[in-house]
């Protein structure tokens, strides 16, 4: 399980950072959390499925999470985490080391609103996921319309649950260890997500 926070990394109590103390996830790391270049980011994430997937070659099978590198990594992703996993899979060469991504609270970075510090993210990439995914939603998210977000998941071809309004998802949203998130995880990657 690999955690990718948005802008600014995700703070000790968003349900990232206690899902990695409570499950022992792997957070990955950006060299620059304040000035996001989206080709540094994509690189760093290929550099950590590298690390984390094994190279040996076994033969795949269609009932666990597993391609021809040995057990593939799940993305958790939050906010310009998830259009981090857009932007990789439409460039990398090594998505068949990804089983499954949850992307949680998408952001709008085309939106005139959106900070200079996240230009470089425009145009979001829309191309449709070569893996599964489930996008999750706020209905008062203020960084991404609910009908931005729905059109997000079409775009990528990914299921897509609207939570109500629960704001950008985070630490202010109040959700704990958010054990509905992680349900959606668990049946997203069955077998490789511990239950809350």
């Amino acid at each position: 399980m690999l955690l990718l926070p948005g802008w600014l990394n995700s703070d000790a109590a968003h349900w990232q950072s206690r899902w990695e103390r409570l499950h022992r996830y792997r957070r990955v790391e950006q060299a620059d959390w304040l000035w996001p270049r989206r080709g540094d980011w994509m690189a760093r994430l290929d550099e950590v499925l590298l690390e984390s997937t094994p190279a040996a070659p076994q033969p795949p099978d269609a009932n666990d999470a597993t391609d021809a590198y040995g057990p593939a990594a799940v993305l958790v992703a939050h906010s310009l985490g998830c259009l981090l996993v857009a932007a990789w899979a439409a460039h990398s060469q090594h998505v068949a080391r990804v089983h499954a991504a949850l992307l949680v609270a998408p952001p709008d970075t085309e939106r005139a609103d959106t900070p200079p510090n996240l230009f470089n993210w425009r145009p979001i990439e829309r191309r449709r996921l070569p893996f599964a995914a489930h996008v999750v939603s706020s209905d008062d998210d203020p960084f991404c319309s609910a009908e931005r977000a729905a059109r997000l998941a079409a775009d990528w071809g990914c299921e897509h649950t609207a939570i109500g309004a629960l704001g950008h998802i985070n630490a202010a949203s109040g959700l704990g260890d958010w054990p509905d998130g992680h349900a959606m995880l668990t049946q997203l990657a069955p077998g490789l997500a511990p239950r809350l």
